[in-house]
């Protein structure tokens, strides 16, 4: 990405090219797989097919393990808080590091690191020597990878492919860990039932070869030159400044905050319609969570198709995420509940991913490891922060109530932030019909004066 906003790419170089800078716009027409044109990016893309299907597969077993050797769905918590919060405590530090380290070795380093935690944790699996504590330890190592991995993984994309083809490449990241929320807790399952935990472990670890090879494999001058932040005192203030002075950065990360907090909290409402509302049991549980899943890979593939990231297509789609949760709130039937589930997922990742790659084409190379490790804080955050104030709504006032709540927070953030960001830029929001379908748009205000001037 170029050194400002609005930047955008050349194609990658022949081989006899030096790196390739981020200077001047592709004429290439945006196209839903567009960014596996480019090896780099294609070699990315099939290791993480091969590893995001590993760490669905891990997260299963590791929660199925804990529950057998504890009998405690506490226990199974203190395992999951264990994972994410080593983001929460130290992801502004991750991104600093990002920021000052080369990517691709990074990356080597986190993948191996969690490769290894993997296959050790599946050593003392099948070897019968595990325990609850040698799970809540491999959980933490895991979190603790992340805090660098995450921003690393999200800043390499760029490097990859360039601004251009950013959007894309980030709807197609996001298509392909949705289609491996289908496939690896099935995969999971048959596993646990049929050989044991340990060999799921197993799975995950070996797993990571396919990524580490593909970082192997990758052609180090077809990668896009991205500035590398010198060590410097301050660097973690001077980041929260930048995003603090930067509107398009700081209300985009607001809203998927809103959204990610009290909009998300699937775990807790799902379970609650399928036994409490609905009594239907955990089929119903299973059908409404894999309907969100199929709903997120179509949203994640149409955001591949569109090939811009547009502050409108977010505040639009977080009003009609939120929306949809409010009809779904009050749906009278299990099924028409369940169908509304991937309308839900389709605009939730409408939101997620126009909010990612937005924010790093918005980013300078130099900040986009601290710029995302404070999204990434904030989005995979929230939802932990939020679950209790909806577990409190809905023992309260019922599920019914608490997902309509969490909606409704959504439509209000997005309508709110979208006025702030209106008035800060000088535009007005301009209501229209154009070839059959309803436009919404941000105009300027002057473009409305001069139109009055004329009419008078």
């Amino acid at each position: 990405m170029s050194s400002g906003p609005g930047a955008a790419s050349v194609p990658a170089p022949d081989s006899n090219d030096s790196p390739p800078a981020l200077t001047t716009r592709s004429s290439r027409k945006p196209s839903m797989f567009g960014s596996l044109r480019t090896r780099n990016y294609r070699l990315f893309f099939l290791g993480q097919v091969v590893s995001n299907t590993g760490t669905w597969m891990q997260r299963i077993a590791q929660d199925w393990l804990v529950l057998s050797l504890t009998g405690s769905a506490t226990a199974v918590g203190i395992t999951t808080a264990l994972q994410f919060l080593p983001m929460l405590l130290f992801g502004l530090y991750g991104g600093v590091l990002v920021d000052r380290l080369p990517k691709r070795p990074t990356l080597l380093v986190t993948q191996t690191s969690m490769a290894a935690t993997g296959i050790a944790l599946a050593v003392l699996t099948l070897t019968g020597h595990v325990e609850v504590w040698h799970v809540y330890l491999a959980a933490l190592a895991v979190g603790l990878a992340t805090v660098v991995d995450n921003p690393a993984r999200q800043s390499f994309v760029t490097e990859m492919v360039g601004p251009d083809q950013l959007q894309n490449a980030v709807s197609l990241n996001s298509a392909n860990f949705q289609s491996a929320r289908l496939i690896g807790p099935a995969v999971a399952g048959l596993m646990i039932t049929g050989v044991g935990t340990g060999w799921a472990f197993l799975a995950n670890g070996l797993s990571f070869v396919a990524p580490i090879a593909g970082l192997l494999l990758m052609r180090a001058r077809e990668l896009y030159v991205v500035e590398r932040a010198p060590r410097a005192k301050g660097q973690l203030r001077e980041g929260l400044r930048y995003v603090a002075g930067r509107p398009e950065l700081i209300w985009t990360i607001v809203l998927a905050g809103f959204v990610s907090t009290f909009g998300f909290n699937f775990p807790v409402y799902l379970s609650a319609f399928a036994d409490d509302v609905f009594r239907a049991g955990a089929g119903s549980y299973s059908l409404f969570n894999t309907l969100m899943a199929v709903g997120s890979l179509a949203g994640a593939l149409l955001a591949a198709r569109r090939g811009t990231a547009r502050m409108r297509v977010l505040v639009v789609g977080a009003v009609a995420f939120g929306t949809m949760e409010i009809v779904a709130a009050f749906a009278p039937s299990l099924w028409l509940f369940a169908l509304l589930m991937a309308p839900i997922g389709m605009f939730g990742m409408t939101v997620n991913v126009t909010a990612n790659s937005s924010i790093q084409m918005s980013t300078d190379p130099a900040m986009r490891g601290r710029v995302m490790a404070l999204y990434m804080m904030v989005f995979m955050g929230g939802a932990p922060l939020g679950a209790p104030i909806a577990g409190w709504i809905t023992d309260a006032y019922g599920v019914r109530a608490g997902l309509a709540v969490g909606g409704a927070i959504s439509v209000a953030a997005a309508v709110t932030i979208a006025l702030v960001l209106a008035r800060v830029g000088g535009l007005r929001l301009s209501l229209g019909w154009e070839r059959g379908h309803p436009q919404v748009r941000f105009v300027p205000r002057e473009t409305r004066e001069k139109q009055l001037a004329s009419a008078a």
